[in-house]
């Protein structure tokens, strides 16, 4: 009996699939192992990327947020998302590296197995990353706003190869590299000289001059579309151009950057549940600055809205393709930018696409 008994129990150990270490390289380029898919996640950020690449079931795994850059910064996505995953409005907040608030007492409180954050969380989190490490908690780093190809492919697949769900991820990062290789193309085959492209973040109204990018964020898309972006040397990363270089510069094409500021009043407001009437209002009030009417944009009529969310994501070719049609009309005549996002939103996330995006002034 005590031999059938050993026997049955090692024919049964055999039955088993083995438990396998699964070890990835992060967007630091550090090698990080864990003892299997974690079924607990704290998400420092890219949560629609997230839900994309896992698919059913993935937010399940959350059990903690860095809250504010989902519920503060992008409020009404996170209305949406609080519909369809009602639990997300109890995951523990572990605070904000941008606000100095991010607690690494929290973090291992809510006893995630890995810490996924992007990439400028980890810097600004320095020591804490080595506590949490510490705490026996893995760290791993994905970063879209690198705005690189390789960086988007990889961030990717790393999330995909962590949580177990390497075919979305292999078709996402398919998509992605079909879409922006597209673009790429198209930008090549124009042969038209460069048109100048100013963006500014439009969340401070027309009295006062908000942010625009010498490199990161829209700086990457208007070079990736061929554009000559005016803040290119100006400004490092991020900075308000002098109003008289603007005018001086006389930009051909506008960006005015917007996203759900519900605190802010005069703010160009794009993104989820946006209105049409108050968007076409918000931006022609900038119309109003001093020397803005003659701009070559502005009596061109090139004046366009653009979501402020949508230059760091795996959905950021359809606002690089929008704007590659703004400056490149023939060669994009073709590409429907709006319907390719909500194509997008049809097949790889569980809400709707609800809203304004991207909107030219009419």
């Amino acid at each position: 009996m005590k031999r059938l008994a050993l026997l049955a129990a090692l024919t049964l150990g055999a039955a088993l699939p083995a438990s396998a270490d699964i070890t990835l390289t992060d967007l630091k380029g550090r090698s990080v192992t864990l003892p299997d898919h974690p079924d607990r996640v704290l998400l420092g950020f890219y949560y629609e990327d997230f839900i994309a690449i896992t698919g059913p079931g993935g937010i399940d795994k959350v059990v903690a947020i860095s809250r504010a850059p989902w519920a503060e910064w992008r409020p009404m996505q996170w209305e949406a998302y609080k519909a369809v995953y009602p639990m997300i409005d109890s995951l523990p907040d572990v605070g904000d590296t941008e606000t100095d608030t991010f607690s690494v007492e929290a973090a291992i409180a809510a006893a995630p197995d890995v810490a996924l954050l992007a990439g400028w969380q980890f810097d600004a989190l320095g020591e804490g990353i080595a506590q949490l490490e510490a705490a026996g908690i893995p760290v791993v780093v994905v970063d879209y706003n690198a705005q690189t190809l390789a960086a988007h492919l990889a961030s990717t697949r790393v999330i995909g190869t962590l949580m177990g769900t390497e075919d979305r991820a292999e078709k996402l990062a398919a998509l992605y590299e079909a879409r922006i290789t597209d673009t790429m193309r198209r930008v090549a085959a124009a042969g038209d000289a460069p048109k100048k492209v100013y963006v500014e973040l439009a969340r401070k109204g027309p009295a006062e001059v908000g942010n625009s990018y010498g490199k990161g964020m829209w700086a990457g898309t208007i070079e990736l579309v061929g554009g000559a972006n005016i803040a290119r040397g100006q400004v490092e990363n991020w900075g308000p151009l002098a109003p008289e270089y603007v005018l001086a510069e006389k930009p051909e094409v506008i960006l005015l950057a917007g996203s759900e500021w519900l605190s802010s009043p005069e703010a160009v407001r794009v993104g989820f549940a946006a209105d049409a009437a108050e968007v076409q209002a918000r931006m022609a009030n900038y119309l109003t600055r001093p020397g803005w009417a003659d701009l070559p944009a502005v009596t061109s009529g090139e004046v366009h809205a653009i979501y402020h969310g949508g230059a760091r994501s795996l959905s950021d070719f359809v606002f690089a393709r929008y704007l590659g049609k703004v400056l490149h009309p023939e060669a994009f005549a073709d590409v429907d930018p709006q319907a390719e996002l909500a194509a997008y939103y049809a097949e790889w996330l569980p809400i709707p696409l609800d809203g304004i995006f991207v909107q030219k002034l009419q």
